[in-house]
């Protein structure tokens, strides 16, 4: 099969040079990927490095290759376009047509997805007129993703800071695999979702934990924040991960410091997605130094403590009209399958949805891809076949907004 062909259009900011990161990141996982920079660009980055790291040449202008019609050829192959960055410039030149150079003549004859990525100053990105540039091109079906939160130019810092590559790379196959994968259909909906595995300290060395990476939770507050919701995102033990564009993010450590957060963002949330790994048990008394071998000594006895069933409790005490999503990782046994165990726990609950992960042989924790099934507490039962968690985590926003308005 012929790789995904990607227009990868960078325009002239500093946040240029990440466009590198973007193109390795696509290159190295399987597509064919063709830079369209603007002039203002190559400022910041050389042709020679754009045509090393995609092993195509770099134009510009709509003059070069003129048999063959590039200015509207380019366009019309692609499979999806991405703008890394989008300045405030490019915004306003593709919300109203503009065609001077290869790149917005790319953007008008483009029949794929196009995504644009924005990168600028928080008072550029806060002006009316940029705010109406991206309100326009997103109805006419073109993904603008909220831009991260951090450190800009110079000692400035604030929202308009270009989302990690790692993160674009994510959501560029999301778009490839689905195009319709990002609708701003959360637009004023505010949600939770806990991530990552928790750990119950046993001695200043050792702890109680789990496998859980964070990435399906991850996952699932980058594509909300997408989406247009608010998104707080609180945050286990994870695998260094780059915090979601347009997310809050609140670290916890241990079972109990995850209830805390969750809990008290949840007093004002629309919806709350528990993907966290939670530790069942914790040890009864840390010790304050290390256990240590001793020969002649009996082997230290550990004694166990139940943790709260934070999921049961957010049920409990849930808001009129907010939607509680969980997940189980479940392994089958001699009592019944993946999904005996899951329906069992869907009831036993009380969510609204239950996404269910088969774990163990290297499924689910840690992965790039996940599988399962989603459980309504209507009864409903939706395989997920095996895809990036980033999929995953759309069809499961989609099942919530389909709840959120029954």
């Amino acid at each position: 099969m012929s790789k995904p062909r990607v227009v990868l259009g960078v325009g002239g900011g500093i946040a240029a040079y990440k466009a590198c990161e973007v193109l390795r990141g696509l290159t190295e996982s399987g597509h064919d990927v063709r830079v369209v920079p603007t002039e203002a660009a190559l400022n910041f980055v050389g042709a020679a490095t754009f045509e090393a790291l995609s092993g195509h040449p770099v134009h510009t202008g709509v003059f070069t290759e003129v048999p063959e019609v590039q200015h509207v050829r380019v366009g019309k192959e692609a499979d999806l376009v991405l703008v890394v960055p989008a300045t405030a410039n490019l915004l306003a030149k593709a919300a109203h047509g503009l065609a001077d150079d290869l790149l917005t003549n790319t953007l008008l004859t483009a029949r794929c997805p196009v995504a644009f990525f924005p990168a600028m100053h928080t008072e550029m990105w806060e002006h009316p007129a940029t705010r109406d540039n991206v309100a326009l091109l997103r109805s006419r079906g073109m993904v603008v993703t909220e831009p991260d939160s951090g450190r800009l130019t110079g000692a400035d810092t604030g929202k308009g800071r270009l989302a990690n590559p790692a993160e674009i790379v994510d959501l560029a196959r999301l778009l490839l695999a689905r195009p319709d994968a990002l609708p701003r259909d959360l637009e004023g909906v505010r949600v939770v979702v806990s991530a990552g595995g928790t750990r119950e300290p046993l001695d200043p060395v050792r702890y109680l934990g789990n496998r859980s990476s964070g990435k399906q939770g991850y996952a699932l507050a980058r594509v909300a924040a997408q989406r247009g919701a608010e998104v707080t995102l609180v945050a286990a033990h994870t695998v260094a991960l780059p915090d979601p564009a347009g997310a809050t993010v609140q670290r916890v450590s241990t079972a109990e410091e995850l209830r805390q957060a969750v809990h008290a963002a949840a007093r004002s949330a629309d919806v709350v997605v528990m993907a966290a790994a939670v530790a069942d048990f914790r040890p009864a008394n840390r010790a304050e130094h290390k256990i240590k071998k001793s020969d002649g000594r009996p082997d230290p006895v550990i004694t166990l403590d139940r943790n709260a069933d934070i999921l049961a409790e957010l049920v409990q005490n849930r808001r009129p009209g907010q939607v509680v999503v969980g997940f189980a990782a479940e392994t089958g046994d001699e009592h019944g399958s993946v999904l005996d165990h899951a329906r069992a726990k869907l009831k036993r609950k009380g969510a609204d949805l239950l996404v269910v992960n088969a774990v163990g042989d290297g499924k689910a924790f840690g992965t790039e891809d996940n599988s399962g099934w989603l459980l309504g507490a209507d009864a409903t039962e939706q395989p997920l076949p095996l895809a990036q968690k980033a999929a995953l985590a759309s069809t499961v926003w989609d099942a919530v907004v389909s709840f959120m308005k029954r």
